[in-house]
């Protein structure tokens, strides 16, 4: 009977089949003892960095050129690198775990820095001294913002990414594709330097930073999320304010009269030459000499009309006289300011840029978010009234040097909508008040797409930088890709070979291959790393 089973081919074959999904079930069983054994280790590593956090373990090591110079040095700019940084700021109305605040700077003993975990290492393209130098690069002894955790092949929850809080005046760029978490990145930072008692503004181009004011919801997701990467988080809300520019909308308006503006900001916003700026001039000396209020551009050009006229002519002999091909000009082109949506940024009451200054009753800084409707059809009022904020604290602030944190940081989403066709003016202004309002304890972050967005000359004055992934599929994206990676390894130490590398051998993240098209995910854990000094 046994014999007439063997043979029979039915037998066999179920037979076969019942080994090889006995095999499967062995396999998938082995498999989820694997995984478990995964998120037993990432919980216990997590619990062990949270350890030695609260037992004051941590120290630091002589910082990094990925990180900001300890000595307040601006020669070695922050690089960071969001791909290859577990996103810290991935869940909205998130704290993440904080440091103990201390000296400004102040690095401690390289021996003190906390070790990286057997293995963490190993599955990834950094040994266990790599990853030990990304460490001491990033741990200081003062207060710092978190970015993240560094990814080699999996989080390592003991090499945390941060910028130090006292360096957050020297300014910052945060760049990337859409849809690759920069406005997650402003979040987390705005939501952290808001905890430590630092007032923020952030330009609310989306409308997607009004969360900040509710704390969110925890899941298991994000929970589990959030111990990988060695942080305790938990729900809170930010103290917040919304702002509405030129009134439209539901915030504060904000607002400026045209006297309070002034004849030299408002001549290089219209983009007039040294005489019409002059003529400009004269007009305001006359409207101040006679008590004249220019609340708005109507009544500016109510005046212009006026003493270009038989009647006023006689008026400005004694100083000069205004022609009336000049005054045609500035006409024209107050005309034109008005028609792309800048008129309803002047008027009264005139708003106080103090305000963005303040701090709540329980020592939080405020979170300033202002509301710009229509912004990508109105390029000249955000850069209009961009101009006049940076101005106007330059001239009230007082100077003090570098201080443990800032007094206000700004953040303008979509950049690049402040310099699209700015003139030289503008962007000699723009670069003029960056440079020298850091000493007034300002900070100023760009968060746009590209860093080719952002003009040189500003760029140039950046301390900081978080990189988002870049993708390729056109010429002229490969091109900004290649641009942003040569940023980047100018801003590194430099390599054994002083040789400069072909774009090929340092392809950046979202870089065409053999003509194709590659997004980050596929290269930017194991091409990425943030830079460091190998000690």
């Amino acid at each position: 009977m046994s014999d007439t089973s063997a043979s029979d081919p039915a037998v066999a074959a179920a037979e076969a089949e019942l080994a090889r999904l006995r095999a499967e079930a062995e396999a998938a069983e082995a498999q989820l003892k694997a995984a478990q054994a995964k998120a037993a280790l990432a919980a216990a590593e997590a619990e062990a960095a949270k350890a030695r956090a609260a037992g004051g373990a941590p120290g630091t090591a002589t910082p990094s050129a990925a990180g900001p110079a300890a000595d307040g040095s601006a020669s070695s700019a922050t690089d960071v690198s969001a791909p290859v940084a577990a996103d810290a700021s991935s869940a909205p109305g998130s704290t993440p775990r904080q440091e103990t605040p201390g000296p400004a700077g102040a690095p401690t003993a390289a021996a003190a820095a906390p070790a990286p975990a057997p293995g963490a290492a190993n599955d990834g393209p950094l040994d266990a001294d790599q990853v030990a130098d990304i460490v001491r690069g990033y741990t200081f002894d003062a207060a710092t913002l978190d970015l993240g955790a560094l990814v080699n092949g999996d989080p390592v929850p003991e090499a945390q990414i941060r910028i130090p809080l006292g360096m957050m005046n020297r300014h910052g760029l945060v760049a990337g594709a859409t849809g690759t978490g920069k406005t997650r990145t402003l979040q987390g930072l705005a939501e952290q330097l808001a905890a430590k008692g630092v007032p923020v503004f952030a330009a609310d181009i989306k409308g997607d930073l009004s969360g900040v004011a509710t704390p969110g919801e925890a899941n298991e997701k994000l929970l589990a999320r959030t111990r990988g990467i060695g942080q305790d988080w938990k729900p809170e809300a930010s103290a917040t304010e919304y702002f509405a520019l030129g009134g439209i909308g539901k915030g504060v308006p904000v607002r400026a009269t045209v006297s309070g503006f002034g004849p030299l900001l408002l001549s290089k916003v219209l983009g007039l030459n040294e005489t019409q700026e002059s003529s400009l001039g004269l007009v305001f000396h006359y409207a101040d000499e006679h008590g004249l209020a220019l609340v708005d551009l109507s009544d500016l050009r109510a005046v212009l009309t006026y003493l270009t006229s038989d009647e006023g002519k006689a008026e400005l002999k004694t100083l000069g006289g205004l022609s009336a091909a000049t005054a045609g000009v500035i006409l024209r082109e107050l005309i034109t300011f008005a028609d792309q949506g800048a008129d309803v940024f002047f008027g009264e009451p005139e708003f106080e840029v103090t305000e963005f200054l303040r701090t709540a009753a329980d020592g939080r800084g405020i979170i300033s978010l202002l509301e710009v409707p229509g912004v990508a059809d109105k390029p000249a009022l955000f850069s209009t009234f961009l101009m006049y904020l940076l101005a106007e604290l330059f001239e009230l602030l007082p100077e003090v040097g570098d201080l443990d944190k800032p007094k206000l940081v700004f953040f303008f989403d979509e950049a690049h909508l402040l310099f699209r066709d700015a003139s030289k003016d503008f962007t000699a202004a723009i670069v003029q008040t960056v440079r020298l309002i850091r000493s007034k304890g300002v900070g100023v972050f760009f968060v746009t797409q590209t860093p080719k967005d952002v003009p040189g000359d500003v760029l140039a004055q950046l301390g900081s930088r978080v990189q988002h992934a870049l993708r390729a599929f056109t010429p002229d994206d490969a091109k900004a890709v290649r641009a942003a990676a040569s940023m980047r390894q100018a801003s590194a130490p430099p390599s054994r070979s002083s040789r400069s590398r072909s774009p090929r051998r340092c392809r950046a993240p979202g870089a065409p291959v053999r003509g194709r098209s590659r997004t980050s995910d596929t290269c930017s854990r194991s091409r990425a790393a943030p830079w460091h000094r190998r000690e």
